[in-house]
């Protein structure tokens, strides 16, 4: 005669009370490594901040911090690796790097690596990428002031991270998005080269406008309107420009 099957109650009680209790560790290491990313990326937005003021000082205080809450999620995580690649981390080492290297930009210091900031590759180019939007901001932060010379460096750091960039050919899946970063950052810097190119012009031809005023000959009818800040002359002579 065939044994009495058992019934399953009691062996899947236990099972369901062993599946809670791995269930809550995950929550609540994903509670707690969220909290810290959501922190970490705060304080690496007021870094970035902190740049394009030139206080370079608050900047890197600000970095230290993010770094070492990152790292506690990390350790938070440790045990769970699906919750730690489940995209908050990466976001907040994307967020933490770009700030690291928009402050090396910036500040004219070297470039960190991936190892040197304690993040994974895909966050890293990714923060690179997002790196360009704030050097073009502090490119036209420096137009404004009438640098030049600095906003020609700017742009071609910009065209320099865009160029490595372009190579980094791999599945989504492993780069974590950077082919849309990179159409951004291809984006981002066309336009940034035609404000600078237009701006350029606008100055070349306001200096030669304004060597033209000092030749011309006083009593001959000629005269300067200023309109949306360029200069105009306007001869009632015909033919001075034939």
């Amino acid at each position: 005669m065939p044994k009495k099957a058992e019934q399953p109650a009691k062996r899947l009680n236990a099972i369901a009370e062993d599946v809670r209790v791995h269930l809550d560790a995950k929550h609540a290491a994903r509670e707690r490594g969220l909290a810290l990313c959501r922190d970490a990326l705060r304080h690496s937005a007021n870094a970035i901040r902190a740049v394009h003021r030139a206080d370079f000082a608050a900047a890197e205080d600000l970095l230290a911090q993010a770094k070492s809450l990152l790292e506690q999620a990390a350790k938070a995580l440790t045990d769970h690796r699906d919750v730690f690649y489940a995209g908050f981390v990466h976001n907040a080492q994307k967020e933490f790097a770009e700030g690291c290297l928009t402050l090396a930009l910036v500040a004219g210091r070297p470039l960190p690596s991936p190892a040197d900031l304690g993040v994974d590759h895909p966050a890293y180019l990714n923060g690179l990428g997002e790196a360009v939007g704030e050097l073009r901001r502090h490119l036209l932060d420096s137009l404004r002031a009438g640098d030049i010379g600095r906003c020609e460096s700017i742009l071609a750091a910009m065209d320099d991270i865009y160029a490595v960039m372009v190579t980094m050919d791999y599945p989504e899946a492993i780069t974590g998005g950077l082919r849309h970063t990179t159409d951004a950052v291809r984006g981002t810097l066309e336009r940034t080269r035609g404000d600078l190119t237009i701006a350029l012009v606008q100055r070349n031809l306001e200096r030669r406008l304004e060597e033209f005023q000092g030749k011309l000959p006083r009593g001959e009818g000629g005269w300067i309107v200023k309109r949306s800040g360029l200069t105009t002359i306007r001869r009632l002579t015909l033919g001075l420009f034939a």
